[in-house]
């Protein structure tokens, strides 16, 4: 038996750095990853999709978004399972209950809004433990896996949240604790555990059998998010008493978000940077955040400024992690003495000079002040 385990699709989910235009298409290439997982379980011959957790952003979505999402997974194909996470729990306000998604609601969705057993054929389960509030009080999972018996039932468990093993704090009471579902998978009463919430695929634990699959499409920075942009295939052999599992990842994602951490020190690490901008590939589905650290003169930061302003229109989104940029900006002996001034106007650029090289708050007004100075005779020098 071959099925598709995914989580975390999070449709209607928006990024506010994108550039304009760059946002429908993020929205866009997240339902296009759903829609494209018929071509995949046609490719594998897998027999149904579970999605653990977090299918859409929140409960309170555009009717159009629930359409259009919708859609996607109608053209899934094979039957599909959505477990309700934090994101979209089965409160009161739930997107499961409203008219709209009851009504469009195709045939092959099938919402997992019980906890316990589902059949899907004979000999063959799914046990769901869904989200009723974004804050539950227990482990959701650890309940429906306690009467669980071996009993010649294939069952696939499909669950949300953080696992112990990785929390600080391993005394939230939400957390799912590791030890309880490798009790069940030894005596044999599960033999796949599918979990959602963590946005990087992970194999959890020592067995093969618990793994979060990551969200397909990316949606946090790759220094947050080491492997998303997955689909995970599992197989499972009916016909051994074990039930062995195979799992296989599938990269279905076309977005990155890149964290670029770099030194700069002189033109030539500006120029490095640059480069490395240049070669990065697909950059309208590319976002980019720069940590920059080290010490530039007036000219360098100038020529960072329009490197800056070269790349901004060419990624969905460029732009620098102020929290961990630390950039001075100091102005070299003899930096302005080739401008062609005298006067006052080389009095001045000396008082800018002394300013920018001081601390205090006048220090980056002058330090601005002289850059501009810079592309001015720069521009009339080429022209």
């Amino acid at each position: 038996m071959r099925f598709l385990h995914t989580a975390d699709w999070q449709l209607g989910m928006t990024r506010h750095f994108l550039n304009g235009e760059a946002q429908p298409r993020y929205s866009a290439a997240r339902r296009d990853a759903v829609a494209g997982l018929g071509a995949l379980a046609a490719d594998t011959g897998a027999e149904f999709v579970v999605v653990a957790g977090d299918v859409f952003e929140h409960n309170q979505l555009a009717p159009r978004d629930v359409s259009q999402s919708l859609e996607a997974m109608r053209a899934i194909g094979v039957p599909v399972y959505l477990l309700p996470g934090n994101h979209d729990p089965l409160d009161a306000s739930s997107v499961y209950s409203s008219a709209l998604f009851l009504a469009e609601r195709p045939e092959n969705v099938i919402v997992l809004d019980g906890a316990g057993a589902h059949e899907v054929r004979p000999g063959l389960e799914i046990v769901s433990a869904p989200w009723r509030s974004k804050k539950p009080t227990t482990d959701l999972l650890g309940e429906v896996l306690e009467g669980l018996v071996a009993d010649g039932v294939t069952r696939i468990v499909v669950g949300h949240g953080g696992v112990d093993l990785f929390e600080p704090d391993r005394d939230k009471p939400s957390l799912i604790r590791l030890a309880t579902v490798e009790a069940a998978l030894e005596r044999g009463a599960v033999h796949y555990v599918a979990l959602g919430d963590k946005h990087s695929r992970t194999d959890v634990g020592s067995t093969g059998r618990v793994w979060y699959s990551g969200s397909p499409e990316v949606t946090n920075y790759d220094h947050i998010e080491s492997d998303p942009g997955h689909v995970l295939v599992v197989d499972v052999d009916e016909q051994d008493p074990a039930r062995a599992v195979r799992v296989d990842a599938r990269r279905v994602g076309r977005w990155k978000f890149v964290t670029l951490r770099r030194p700069v020190d002189s033109a030539r690490d500006v120029v490095d940077l640059d480069i490395n901008l240049d070669q990065l590939p697909d950059k309208e589905c590319t976002v980019v955040q720069i940590a920059l650290t080290g010490t530039l003169t007036v000219t360098d930061k100038a020529a960072l400024d329009a490197c800056f302003d070269r790349y901004a229109h060419k990624f969905a989104a460029l732009s620098t992690w102020d929290r961990e940029t630390d950039i001075a900006v100091v102005p070299a002996d003899g930096e302005f003495d080739d401008l062609g001034i005298g006067g006052f106007a080389a009095a001045a650029v000396d008082e800018l000079v002394a300013a920018a090289r001081a601390d205090g708050g006048r220090a980056d007004d002058a330090r601005a002040a002289l850059a501009l100075l810079l592309r001015l005779t720069a521009r009339e020098g080429a022209a």
